[in-house]
């Protein structure tokens, strides 16, 4: 019966560590997607590109910036048009009719919306553009997982809850007769049922040790089978890749969840025979 519980709450605990970390670097990645996302800042003509980047540069939503001056932007535009003299193509328009352009990166997804709007706020700002479809697409996925991540949560804590009820109140079946001998002789109920709260939470820590081994040895085949990928699948693989937080942090709660679950499912095991 102990092998049985711990076995159960080792798949209980597995499946959510594996939930909580896939979470974890879908998060990661969606951000180092949406991270990509540039806001596209285009000036008046009369307003050069420096006079606006310590403004842009001063924003805690920034990560990177990018100046195109439209000297620039004209001298790739009529190379990818083909023109060979820049000069020529210039004379024939009157001026370069192009503005100065700050290509801008956002720290997140979550963030590019807002950034847009304050960038749309500066003196000498045009127009400002992004992708606003992919960014709320990210954002909906990213909402959607944190759901689906809570609605397993809250499964895999009622059923490991309710294994570890059963299980322990078979255990206290099965010596029923040793706990009316300890009760005959003045034994208090704190005392003899202080053993059977201790085995709950032992239950828990063990599955959550086990389920933490079982994780690392799946993590460490991944990071093998992604070795020597191409650089798409290796830009995909760095951004699974846990923080050192989290690499500490996924352990501890499959450790105090565990445990967690050990002790309620044996408060409501022996409470029960507690009263009798």
């Amino acid at each position: 019966m102990n092998w049985a519980a711990i076995s159960t709450v080792t798949v209980l605990l597995f499946l959510f560590g594996l939930s909580l970390q896939t979470s974890w670097q879908v998060e990661k990645l969606l951000n180092q997607f949406g991270s990509q996302l540039e806001v596209s800042v285009y000036l008046d003509p009369d307003t050069p590109a420096h006079t606006i980047e310590p403004f842009v540069a001063k924003m805690p939503e920034v990560v990177a910036m990018q100046i195109i001056t439209k000297e620039q932007a004209w001298t790739r535009l009529v190379k990818e048009l083909g023109i060979s003299s820049i000069d020529g193509a210039t004379q024939q328009l009157g001026d370069n009719p192009l503005v100065d352009e700050i290509k801008v990166k956002a720290r997140n997804s979550q963030a590019v919306p807002t950034l847009a709007t304050q960038l749309a706020k500066l003196r000498g700002v045009e127009t400002v553009q992004y992708i606003d479809e992919a960014v709320k697409r990210i954002a909906q996925l990213h909402r959607g997982l944190n759901w689906i991540t809570l609605t397993i949560t809250i499964i895999l804590t009622v059923t490991a809850i309710a294994v570890t009820t059963t299980t322990i109140r078979l255990i206290v079946m099965a010596r029923r007769r040793e706990i009316e001998i300890m009760q005959l002789v003045g034994a208090t109920s704190a005392w003899i049922y202080l053993p059977f709260i201790l085995q709950g939470i032992t239950f828990g820590l063990v599955g959550g040790a086990i389920a933490w081994s079982f994780i690392s040895v799946i993590q460490q085949f991944l990071g093998r089978l992604l070795a020597n990928q191409p650089e798409f699948i290796q830009f995909i693989t760095n951004g699974l890749q846990l923080t050192p937080a989290q690499i500490l942090l996924l352990p501890l709660i499959l450790l105090s969840f565990g445990a967690m679950v050990g002790l309620m499912g044996s408060l409501f095991a022996v409470r029960r025979f507690a009263k009798s």
